[in-house]
């Protein structure tokens, strides 16, 4: 039997734990892992190396690892549009592009009411095509993961991109520093994450829970949940409606009403998680310079669809 990874806190986790589950490292000699991409129809996952301005691909089939990109804009997070093509939140030229299937590139966004955004972080789709993500400045902030620079917006807010017109909307503007979002498994509520504390002392560093309207505008926005450990980053839904987020000391796991019940530990300080394998049962996770994975006894909520 392995040593469990598992830190059950609420009798409830215990439905998800698989107790010969082992925790896999599968790839190591990143900088700052972020933005996991599964892609089922060729069982491999694409992620960020951003200070490495390199991403990877792991593939599934044999374990193997190879540079997907490089150099790669200090690429930070990833997800997969409908079509099953890439979608990329880029630092260094702080745009948001696509990869098509041909692996040519296009840009969907590189500047709001003719303003360049500050260094888009992470990325959703919608089951209507339009693409949410937040900005805010950690790529412009120093020349580690970017380009040092002046935001020219002047704040750092959540955007969508209409797939019928490639506009602009910013649809949340009260944000320190917004990060990872993540939809709810029915599309009705938008989850966004606010880091604020690496800017702001006794800044935020918790999840909020807003309503999607028309599925183009936000209302609400109450605080869901707050890290007890480090900040909260990329997340996951599961079809059930947990939470699977990153934080300090592993992947927390917490109820539909934000309550802790759980912890997947990892050795390193976890930046985002996304699902795996063709049943999606397997959690991909980003550490600081590793990628791990671990099966759970849930299933991952799919991309829009």
């Amino acid at each position: 039997m392995p040593t469990s990874h598992f830190e059950i806190l609420d009798k409830d986790f215990k439905k998800f734990v698989l107790g010969t589950a082992y925790l896999d490292t599968l790839w190591t000699g990143g900088r700052w892992a972020e933005g996991p991409a599964y892609f089922g129809g060729g069982r491999y996952l694409v992620f960020s190396d951003i200070p490495n301005n390199r991403m990877i691909r792991f593939d599934e089939t044999d374990n193997s690892s190879s540079v997907f990109r490089a150099p790669a804009n200090n690429s930070n997070g990833n997800t997969v549009d409908r079509e099953g093509r890439l979608v990329t939140c880029e630092h260094l030229a702080r745009r948001v592009t696509r990869t098509e299937h041909d692996g040519t590139i296009t840009v969907l966004a590189d500047k709001h009411e003719g303003k360049r955004f500050n260094s888009p972080n992470d990325v959703v789709v919608h089951p209507d095509g339009g693409i949410w993500f937040s900005d805010p400045t950690y790529g412009i902030d120093q020349n580690y993961e970017g380009i040092k620079a002046e935001s020219e917006i002047g704040g750092s807010h959540v955007y969508r991109i209409d797939p019928s017109t490639g506009e602009t909307h910013a649809v949340a503007t009260d944000f320190v520093k917004p990060n990872g979002l993540a939809f709810t498994p029915d599309y009705s509520k938008l989850v966004i994450v606010d880091t604020g504390a690496t800017h702001i002392e006794d800044g935020p560093r918790h999840m909020r829970t807003f309503n999607v309207v028309d599925g183009k505008r936000l209302t609400g926005g109450e605080i869901l949940a707050s890290s007890t450990a480090g900040l909260f980053d990329g997340f996951r839904f599961d079809e059930d409606g947990y939470i699977w987020t990153s934080a300090a000391d592993g992947v927390h796991c917490l109820t539909p009403t934000g309550d802790l019940i759980g912890k997947i530990r990892i050795p390193e300080v976890v930046a985002n998680v996304c699902w795996g394998d063709w049943k999606r049962h397997r959690l991909y996770i980003c550490g600081t310079s590793s990628l791990y994975a671990t099966f759970v006894r849930t299933t991952g909520m799919p991309y829009a669809r």
